[in-house]
């Protein structure tokens, strides 16, 4: 079970020269989902003294993604660890999750605002991610 599936509309800039996706758009869909999943979780992870940042980011590119296209973005648990967490995720196309864009994984760690080190995950993050990995089992 994701943490969330986002669709997302393909939009003409997307594209780069050779008619597809500019790879670069991949991580903005990424994050994009990201924020949305982030919106759900009470007080979304952040206050004045924890903050959550993109430490690594992995993307396999599968295949070109073509316009006009509809994606859905997948998030999902990979790792859940004292102060970050690796976010698994899919881009697939919107009417048949058999064709894979793209997948791979980014790894959020959540800073201390005042130092800039690593922070503990915050409880209501912990608990987000706890309740999809429970329903997996």
């Amino acid at each position: 079970m994701p943490l969330i599936r986002v669709p997302l509309s393909v939009r003409w800039r997307d594209l780069d020269a050779f008619n597809h996706v500019n790879n670069s758009k991949y991580l903005s869909y990424l994050e994009e989902a990201r924020l949305r999943w982030m919106l759900g979780v009470p007080g979304q992870g952040l206050d004045d003294h924890v903050a959550p940042v993109v430490a690594a980011a992995h993307l396999n590119y599968r295949r070109p993604i073509e316009w006009p296209a509809e994606v859905d973005v997948e998030l999902f648990v990979e790792r859940l660890g004292n102060t970050s967490v690796s976010i698994g995720h899919r881009i697939v196309d919107a009417k048949d999750d058999a064709i894979l864009y793209c997948d791979g994984n980014v790894v959020m760690v959540w800073i201390d605002r005042g130092t800039g080190r690593a922070a503990e995950l915050p409880i209501a993050v912990r608990e987000a991610c706890t309740a999809e990995t429970a329903a997996l089992r």
